[in-house]
C-alpha cells in the first residue's frame, strides 16, 4: 500500500461506522475530532509512523506542525499555546531522548498549570523492558509532573485514550497528560470506532462541583464587614476567564487588587485599584498592602513562597475568603475562614450576582487613601537616564511602544523588570512562574506567535537564559514568525549574580557570562533573523520602534548597566513589608522594640525624635534597608502636625548640627542612621553594614558623624524647633 493509498483520518470522521485503520491514522482523526489544529514537535524513529500519518493531515490542510528545533521548545511552545488561546495544547517527542528532553516543559506546564496533551513515541511493545535502542521509561519517569499517563499497548483503546487525555487536561485545575505509543501500537491496523469529545470519563474522574451559595454569601459578609480589604489574585483566575469578575467585584466594592506573576493581566494594572505584582520582587505597596489588610481575598492562588514570604508574617492581620478549584491548595500553606471551592469564574460570578441584590455601604477610603499614600512614597524605581543603559529603561521602552503586545519572558532578573514595569491584558503575559524555567521565553514566544500570527509576540529574555533555547531562531526563520526578542543583555546570570553579591559576599562562582558571549545580533543573522544591537541611549526607542514595526522575526540586543540589581526585593526568610532597595519605610517601625522603649522612657519627647529621625534618614536618600528589630524610623504623626516651611527649617538646622555627609553605596553596603537601645541608654548610630544580611561592617566614622546619646539629641531638637518657630513665627502648640 502507498502512502496516498492509505485510508485518510477526514475518511474515518466522515464515516459513522467502522474502518480497518492504522493506529497513527486513529491517532490523528481522534486530535481533529478535538478541535486540534497546530502540534508542536520533533520526529524520530519510534514516531515516525505517527508522522508519515502527520503529513498526509497536513497535506490535507486541517493541521499545521511546527517543527521545533530541540523537544523542551516544542513542550515550551505547545505550552504557551495553550495560555495565550486558552486551548489544550499539543506536542510529539520520540522516545528516549526526544521523550527525556519535554520533561522540563512537561514539569513547567504542570506547576503553572497548563492544559497540555503530550504524545510521545515508544519502542515498540515486545522491545518494551529490555534495554532496546533509544527506550526510556517516560510513563515512570513523568509521573510526578502530570495529572494522568498512559502507555497505549492497542491500538484499539487509541480514541478512548485522547478523549479521556483532552478531558483532563483542561478540567479542573488544568495541567498535563502524556500519551506514549509504542511503535507498532501506531503501525497496526484495526477496526477504528471514533470517540466523541467529553463522551467517556476515566474510572473515578469527576468534575469539580459548582461553588456553594452559602459559601459565597459567607465570603460576602466578610467583604461588607471589611474595611481595609485586598483582592490577591493568581493564575487560577486567567485560566477560568475571571478577569470580567474580578473587575466588577473590586470596583463595586472599591477593593485594590494585587497579582502573582502567573495572575497578572487578569486585572487592568492601569486601573487606579490596581496594585501590580506582590511579593519577592513585587511592588512595595501591594506587600505593604498585604501586611496590613483586614481581609485578604485569594483567587486561584496557591500562597506559594515568592509570593508569602516568611509565612506567619503574610497578611498576619487578615482573615481569608480562598477561591479554589483544587481542594489540594485549601489550607496548604494558610488555613482560610472561608472557603468557595469550585470554579473560580463561577465562584466570582455568583458573589457578584448576591452583592447586586443588597445596597453596598463603601467603607474603603481611609484604606485607599493610605495607599495612594504608599504608592507617592515607593514608586518603582525609574533610574535617571546616565551613564549605561538602565534595564528599567528598556522596559520602560517596550511598554511605551507596543504595549498591547503579547509579552513572553525567560527567567531571571529581567522578569521581574518585566513584571514589575509592562502592563498586560488577559492572557496576554506568559512566563514561567512556578518552576522558573530558564530558556521558555523564545519557544513560548513562537508558540504564542503561531496561535495568533497578526498580533504583535515579544520575547523578554536574559543573556544566560536565551542561550537555553537558541536554536529556535531556527524556527522562527523556517516560518517567518515575526517575534521580537528583547535580549537585556548585562553580561551576568543576573539573578544569580545579585543573590552571590548580597548573600555570597561578592563571591561571583560561575555567574560571569562576559567570556564567550556571541555578538546576539550577528548569530540572529546567521539564522536568517534580523539582528539589531543597541548600545547607546540615544539609540533605544528609535531602534526598538524600527524593529517591532517590522514583518520578520528580530532579535534586539541591548546592552544594559551590568550591575543593576533588581528591587524592592523580600529577603528569603523575611516578612513582605521589610523590603530592600526603597526609601526608608517608617511603616516597620510600628511594632519594634525600641519604639516602645522610646514611648515609656521619654513621654512627650518621642514625637520630635522620630520625626527627626525619619526626616535624616528620608532626606539622606540612601536607600537602604531598614529592620524593625533594632532601627527606629517614622513617618509622619498627628501629634507633630508642622507646616512645611517649619518642617524645612527645622531638618535644615538638623542636618547642619549632625553634619551628615551622603555617601554613595557601593555594592550591598549601606549607610544606617539607627536609634538603638541598650539597656537604660538610647543612642543615635551611624555605621555601615550589608543591605540584606544585616551584619555591620568595619567602619571608621568619622567623629563628626559619630553616635549622638539620646538627650543631646532631644537637646538639640528642641533648640532647633524654638529656633525654627521663631524664625517662621509658627509654634507648634499654637
Amino acid at each position: 500500500m502507498t502512502l496516498t493509498s492509505v485510508p485518510t483520518a477526514a475518511d474515518a470522521l466522515d464515516w459513522n461506522g467502522q474502518r480497518r485503520i492504522t493506529g497513527a491514522h486513529a491517532l490523528m482523526n481522534a486530535l481533529r475530532l478535538h478541535g486540534v489544529d497546530t502540534i508542536f514537535g520533533y520526529p524520530g524513529g519510534a514516531i515516525l509512523p505517527i508522522y508519515d500519518a502527520l503529513h498526509i493531515a497536513e497535506s490535507e490542510g486541517w493541521l499545521k506542525h511546527i517543527l521545533v528545533r530541540h523537544e523542551q521548545g516544542g513542550t515550551h511552545a505547545a505550552d504557551a499555546y495553550a495560555r495565550a488561546t486558552g486551548r489544550v495544547g499539543v506536542c510529539f517527542g520520540t522516545s528516549g531522548p526526544g521523550a527525556t528532553n519535554l520533561v522540563t516543559g512537561i514539569a513547567t506546564a504542570q506547576m503553572d498549570s497548563v492544559p497540555m496533551v503530550v504524545i510521545t513515541g515508544q519502542v515498540p511493545r515486545p522491545a518494551i523492558g529490555t534495554d532496546a535502542f533509544q527506550e526510556t521509561d517516560i510513563f515512570g519517569i513523568t509521573l510526578p509532573i502530570v495529572k494522568h499517563s498512559w502507555v497505549v499497548r492497542d491500538p484499539a483503546d487509541l480514541a478512548s485514550v485522547v478523549a479521556q487525555a483532552f478531558l483532563i487536561a483542561a478540567s479542573g485545575r488544568p495541567g498535563p497528560v502524556l500519551i506514549d505509543i509504542p511503535k507498532d501500537v501506531g503501525q497496526e491496523e484495526f477496526d477504528y470506532v471514533p470517540v466523541q469529545p467529553g463522551s467517556i470519563h476515566p474510572p473515578g474522574f469527576r468534575q469539580p462541583a459548582k461553588p456553594s451559595v452559602q459559601a459565597v454569601a459567607d465570603a460576602l459578609e466578610l467583604i461588607q464587614a471589611s474595611s481595609r480589604p485586598l483582592l490577591y489574585v493568581g493564575g487560577g483566575a486567567v485560566s477560568a476567564g475571571a478577569h470580567d469578575s474580578v473587575q466588577v467585584l473590586a470596583e463595586r466594592f472599591q477593593i485594590p487588587v494585587t497579582t502573582t506573576l502567573m495572575g497578572k493581566g487578569a486585572f487592568d494594572e492601569n486601573h487606579p485599584l490596581a496594585l501590580g505584582m506582590l511579593g519577592m520582587h513585587g511592588t512595595a505597596y501591594a506587600n505593604f498592602a498585604v501586611t496590613d489588610c483586614d481581609l485578604l481575598i485569594a483567587v486561584g492562588a496557591r500562597f506559594d513562597d515568592r509570593v508569602t514570604g516568611k509565612l506567619d508574617t503574610f497578611a498576619p492581620k487578615a482573615k481569608v475568603i480562598h477561591f479554589e478549584i483544587d481542594p489540594a491548595e485549601v489550607g496548604k500553606n494558610r488555613r482560610p475562614d472561608v472557603v468557595v471551592l469550585g470554579d473560580v469564574g463561577l465562584g466570582l460570578a455568583e458573589l457578584v450576582d448576591q452583592s447586586l441584590q443588597q445596597s453596598v455601604e463603601r467603607t474603603t477610603s481611609s484604606w485607599l487613601e493610605q495607599i495612594n499614600t504608599w504608592k507617592e512614597r515607593y514608586p518603582l524605581t525609574i533610574p535617571a537616564k546616565e551613564g549605561a543603559i538602565f534595564p528599567q529603561e528598556v522596559l520602560l521602552a517596550v511598554r511605551d511602544l507596543a504595549s498591547d503586545a503579547i509579552i513572553t519572558t525567560d527567567v531571571g532578573q529581567h522578569q521581574m523588570w518585566a513584571a514589575q514595569y509592562l502592563r498586560n491584558g488577559p492572557r496576554c503575559w506568559i512566563s514561567s512562574a512556578g518552576l522558573g524555567t530558564m530558556g521558555f521565553g523564545m519557544p513560548a514566544a513562537l508558540g504564542a506567535q503561531v496561535a495568533f500570527p497578526n498580533q504583535k509576540v515579544i520575547c523578554i529574555a536574559g543573556d544566560a537564559s536565551i542561550l537555553m533555547n537558541i536554536q529556535e531562531l531556527g524556527t522562527l526563520a523556517q516560518y517567518s514568525l515575526p517575534v521580537k526578542v528583547v535580549i537585556v543583555n548585562n553580561h551576568w546570570q543576573g539573578m544569580v549574580r545579585q543573590w552571590q553579591e548580597i548573600f555570597y559576599d561578592e563571591r561571583y562562582s560561575a555567574s560571569d557570562m562576559l567570556n564567550g558571549m556571541p555578538d546576539f545580533s550577528a548569530l540572529a543573522r546567521a539564522f536568517g533573523v534580523d539582528g539589531v544591537q543597541i548600545t547607546e541611549r540615544d539609540d533605544l526607542h528609535s531602534k526598538l520602534s524600527e524593529a517591532f514595526a517590522s514583518p520578520r522575526p528580530t532579535l534586539i540586543d541591548v546592552h544594559v548597566r551590568r550591575g543593576e540589581n533588581c528591587y524592592p526585593m523580600v529577603p528569603p526568610g523575611a516578612s513582605n513589608a521589610q523590603m530592600v532597595g526603597l526609601p526608608s519605610h517608617p511603616e516597620l517601625a510600628q511594632d519594634a522594640p525600641v519604639f516602645q522603649y522610646l514611648n515609656k522612657r521619654v513621654p512627650g519627647e518621642e514625637v520630635i525624635v522620630r520625626r527627626m529621625i525619619w526626616e535624616i534618614v528620608h532626606k539622606s536618600n540612601f536607600h537602604q534597608y531598614i529592620a524593625d528589630d533594632h532601627i527606629l524610623l517614622f513617618e509622619s504623626n498627628e501629634a507633630a502636625q508642622y507646616g512645611n516651611k517649619f518642617k524645612t527649617h527645622l531638618l535644615s538646622i538638623l542636618l547642619d548640627q549632625l553634619k551628615d555627609p551622603k555617601r554613595a553605596k557601593e555594592g550591598p553596603l549601606e549607610v544606617v542612621h539607627a536609634v538603638v537601645a541598650d539597656g537604660d541608654d538610647l543612642r543615635i548610630e551611624v555605621f555601615q553594614r550589608n543591605r540584606l544580611n544585616g551584619k555591620r561592617v568595619h567602619w571608621e566614622e568619622p567623629a563628626a558623624s559619630a553616635a549622638f546619646s539620646i538627650a543631646t539629641t532631644v537637646r538639640l531638637a528642641r533648640l532647633a524647633e524654638e529656633e525654627a518657630a521663631d524664625t517662621c513665627n509658627f509654634r507648634s502648640g499654637s
